[in-house]
């Protein structure tokens, strides 16, 4: 990877939070940075979590975070690495720990966009469009998966026990911020 580029505005930047943090509150993230992994040498796995400073989930569908970055499994040989900063630093400490090892690095950043929900009805207000069973039994707080939200596709993930965060591509993201407002209603 030779071009780092700067990770663009979200596209909810200017839209403002809403709801109440008794019920369930939704607002935009600001931007991070979002590499996508492919690794199959498990030689690998311990020089990337050396350079990236969180250890890569070996369970289905769980992520592991600490100091602002996180590493989300999503299949056998992939990840979703996120982190606060700048990309170009993070990519040449990645690419350097795995120089001599098959794998794929990809800046995904310009892709997506987060949005936060938490409170008590959050999970309800995510089933209103999303198949997943979001009972705490069954997705518990570390889990993170890829499903859809109405007719969107994104990454879900549980980092509380009533707080969920969504990494939507950048074109969906305002129809599934507007998804939720208007299923939030129900909440006002």
């Amino acid at each position: 990877m030779s071009d780092v580029t700067a990770i663009p505005a979200s596209p909810l930047a200017s839209r403002p939070g809403f709801g109440s943090a008794s019920h369930v509150r939704v607002e935009p993230l600001g931007p991070r940075v979002r590499l996508n992994l492919r690794l199959r040498d498990e030689a690998g796995f311990g020089g990337v979590e050396q350079a990236f400073g969180v250890a890569l989930p070996r369970e289905a569908c769980r992520f592991t975070d600490r100091d602002g970055r996180r590493a989300l499994w999503l299949g056998p040989d992939e990840w979703l690495l996120g982190a606060s900063g700048e990309s170009g630093a993070l990519v040449a400490s990645l690419g350097g720990a795995l120089a001599v090892i098959p794998h794929s690095l990809t800046d995904v950043s310009h892709r997506s966009t987060a949005i936060s929900l938490s409170g008590l009805e959050a999970a309800n207000l995510l089933n209103a469009g999303c198949p997943l069973d979001l009972s705490l039994r069954s997705f518990p707080v570390g889990m993170g998966t890829r499903t859809v939200l109405a007719k969107a596709e994104l990454v879900l993930m549980r980092v509380g026990e009533e707080a969920f965060e969504i990494d939507v591509w950048r074109s969906f993201a305002a129809y599934v911020f507007d998804f939720l407002a208007e299923a939030a209603r129900e909440y006002a």
